[in-house]
């Protein structure tokens, strides 16, 4: 019974000197993000899955509510730095590139191929020839349009910027808003300047545009204002826009008082809500404007990152080759509702989600993050009041875009 207890005694001792072992060998990940409930339950089930696959890894998550982050991320980066941070793509992650606050994650994109399953967002994640995060979701933003309306006036869905503008004219013949927006909150209006830009002059412009590189008076700016005019000089927009929430124009869409609307992949819940069906509403690429450019489009893009302070990089790099994977994107955007990034992943059969995914997933120019998350804070308020009061005063374009160039010449100091 002695000899018995002893043994027992050692194999304890052994099974604590291994698991001790274990721990000291387990590695941990630090990551913040500002993940909203559904996002984040999908995340956490993420990390379960990364673990389970690294048994020698700890990923430890902090969430911060999405403002707080805004400014937390600010300190946190210069001081108590984690491995893994959230952000965004294009101009937005700039400022933490030049600072020197992000790391360059170029070789796990070259290792895991990245450049063919997220070419769609490359161009978005890359400065100075370099990859500086990893994409996990988008969504897209497009024209959504009444199918009703449409055999009831008798149009065909157009594919170019001259028959979009023709449709137009037979819409208002028939006492039909040809594009409804609401733009009592401004952002609306910069969901159509963007692609307006991105049709006249591509997405390269368009960045250079919004990063403060090129001038508001410029004349390649003053043709994006040009081609928007042929839609608001008619009166083919929504007159009193400027009064409406952009949920109240989507009711003159559901209602059949206007047949387009360029809205995000968001505004689907809100269209059915209100009775539309999958054979009532439809979704097109915004038409192309500048024959030859190659079609960027808009599609705000959340991101993770590498920070410059990060102590455990390997590991980073290991769970960002993960979350590139296109089984894991699947699994993250099926949880979302949104649309995964990697070509190879799976949607599943929302046609408007499909629709997304197979113009995003095919686009060559480039995927602008829209203008408020590509211009600074300051430039973006000023250039969508300037959005606003050019639809509703479309003589005042000089104006307008002179007072935006002012406002560049001092913000972008």
């Amino acid at each position: 019974m002695k000899l018995s207890l002893t043994s027992t005694l050692l194999g304890s001792a052994a099974l604590a000197l291994v698991a001790t072992q274990a721990m000291a060998e387990q590695r941990t990940l630090k990551y913040y993000a500002d993940f909203d409930p559904a996002p984040l339950a999908a995340f956490e089930a993420v990390i379960a899955d990364f673990e389970a696959a690294n048994p020698d890894i700890d990923v430890i998550l902090q969430n911060f509510d999405h403002e707080g982050y805004k400014t937390s991320i600010r300190n946190f980066l210069t001081a108590d730095s984690p491995d893994l941070a959230n952000w965004y793509a294009g101009n937005r992650m700039a400022p933490f590139v030049n600072s020197g606050q992000f790391q360059d994650v170029s070789d796990v994109w070259a290792d895991n191929n990245l450049g063919e399953t997220l070419a769609s967002a490359k161009g978005s994640m890359t400065i100075d020839g370099k990859q500086w995060g990893i994409p996990y979701t988008y969504y897209q933003w497009g024209i959504y349009y009444n199918k009703d309306v449409y055999k009831q006036v008798g149009v065909e869905v157009p594919t170019t910027w001259a028959q979009f503008i023709d449709n137009c004219a037979k819409f208002k013949e028939a006492g039909i808003d040809c594009l409804t927006t609401g733009t009592k909150a401004l952002w609306p209006g910069a969901g159509i300047f963007d692609y307006m830009n991105l049709r006249t002059n591509g997405y390269d412009f368009h960045m250079e545009l919004t990063a403060g590189k090129v001038a508001w008076t410029d004349d390649r700016v003053k043709n994006t204002f040009a081609e928007w005019a042929k839609l608001v000089e008619p009166g083919y927009l929504t007159a009193n826009h400027a009064a409406l929430e952009w949920q109240d124009a989507a009711t003159l869409l559901v209602q059949g008082k206007a047949a387009n609307y360029v809205m995000g992949n968001f505004a689907v819940a809100v269209f059915k809500d209100g009775g539309m069906t999958n054979d009532t509403l439809g979704f097109m690429t915004f038409p192309e404007i500048t024959p030859g450019i190659p079609r960027g489009e808009e599609a705000p893009t959340d991101t993770v990152h590498i920070t410059a302070g990060a102590k455990n990089v390997p590991d980073a790099k290991k769970f960002l080759a993960y979350l590139a994977q296109a089984d894991v994107q699947t699994k993250v955007n099926e949880a979302l509702g949104q649309l995964p990034i990697n070509n190879q992943a799976k949607v599943g059969d929302d046609p408007f989600l499909q629709a997304g995914f197979e113009m995003l997933s095919t686009a060559d120019g480039g995927i602008a993050q829209f203008f408020d998350r590509d211009a600074p804070a300051e430039m973006a308020k000023i250039g969508m009041e300037g959005f606003q009061e050019f639809m509703v005063k479309p003589e005042n374009v000089d104006k307008i875009l002179e007072r935006l160039e002012k406002a560049r010449g001092r913000i972008y100091k």
